[in-house]
């Protein structure tokens, strides 16, 4: 990109500098063919010599190689003054206009007919930035409304657990059987105070933290296999089978933690929108030079609008609000820099109540 606008002032550059060349010979050209002309002319004429006409142009004739010498410098130094103030004329513009794109609006940037490519990188940059702004404030509402949200989640399994434990303190006669059912739904609001908890974490390790790699080679069948395993409770518990389609054995080099996160979140988002007695797979496909992991599931059809921006930070399918299940939104957006940071790339479709996940890693 650098080169390319290194290019286009130069080009600029070579048409002032070409424009002021030939506007030189155009200066030289003119007084010339003048000064031959009127000789033809003047040839043409019988003259007395004591005319006072024919003497004032012989003398003109004889100091015309001064005149015209004088007038050329003249010309030039007008002409040279003319084409530098035309370039600081267009470095001003372009400042002005570079200035523009660190507060753009929507106005587009102007230049002369002559910075019309520039002007173009120019609009393009404005464009992208304003994308970006609305980007990033999207980004921050969806933030501050997840928190929101969750702060005000906070307060409902709290005040569950107080209540639950009140009851469990100042009952002294209460039966064995309620207190294991007090006990019961003390600990599941506990476990979801938890989870908001550690969503809080995510949101604050997702913004303050790099994440870095750590390789190592794995068996990715393997992995997978025990990924599947330590799932059977949660498919279970949805009437779910999941099936794992790959080869007996398939080496990879990657960070295993953070691709074990990648691929939870995966199966765990699998799960969650699956119909209840449905199939999940998981294929594996390998290629020369990269391995291609493909998450399927059958739920409800995922509009091409929310999977345009499933990526994104603090995005969730449901935006509603809801105490029982939906995670910070980050889930899918770490994946996906997990995913990038090796190389490889994560995408989404979903037709015909299918949605499919499928991550492509570099096998060296």
């Amino acid at each position: 990109m650098k080169n390319k606008e290194q290019r286009r002032l130069s080009q600029i550059s070579g048409r002032i500098v070409l424009r002021f060349v030939l506007s030189c010979l155009l200066l030289v050209a003119v007084p010339l063919g003048g000064f031959y002309l009127a000789q033809f002319l003047c040839s043409l004429i019988v003259w007395d010599y004591r005319d006072p006409l024919y003497r004032i142009l012989k003398m003109l004739e004889a100091l015309s190689p001064v005149i015209m010498v004088l007038s050329f410098l003249a010309g030039v130094f007008i002409l040279a003054l003319l084409s530098i103030k035309r370039a600081v004329r267009y470095l001003d513009d372009m400042v002005d206009a570079a200035k523009s794109l660190s507060h753009p609006d929507n106005n587009p940037i102007q230049l002369p007919g002559e910075l019309n490519d520039i002007q173009n990188e120019l609009n393009l940059a404005r464009e992208q930035a304003l994308r970006n702004i609305d980007t990033a404030n999207d980004a921050v509402q969806r933030k501050n409304d997840l928190i929101m949200y969750l702060a005000h989640d906070l307060k409902t399994p709290l005040a569950s657990v107080i209540g639950y434990l009140t009851l469990l303190r100042d009952e002294g006669q209460i039966s064995e059987e309620l207190r294991e059912k007090y006990l019961s739904i003390s600990l599941d609001k506990a476990e979801r105070l938890e989870d908001l908890i550690n969503e809080f974490f995510e949101i604050a390790r997702f913004n303050l933290s790099t994440i870095t790699l750590q390789y190592s080679r794995i068996n990715l069948t393997r992995f997978l296999e025990q990924l599947i395993y330590e799932f059977t409770p949660m498919l279970r518990e949805k009437h779910l089978t999941c099936k794992l389609q790959a080869e007996e054995d398939l080496p990879l080099r990657c960070d295993a933690d953070k691709m074990q996160r990648v691929f939870d979140n995966l199966l765990r988002n699998a799960v969650q929108y699956s119909f209840e007695d449905s199939q999940i797979d998981i294929i594996v496909g390998q290629q020369p030079e990269s391995v291609a992991i493909r998450f399927i599931n059958r739920g409800d059809t995922i509009p091409q609008g929310k999977l345009d921006r499933i990526f994104e930070q603090f995005y969730r399918l449901d935006a509603a609000r809801s105490t029982k299940s939906g995670g910070a939104g980050l889930g899918l957006a770490i994946a996906k820099q997990i995913v990038e940071l090796h190389g490889g790339t994560i995408t989404a479709r979903g037709e015909w109540e299918e949605t499919v996940f499928t991550v492509t890693l570099p096998l060296s």
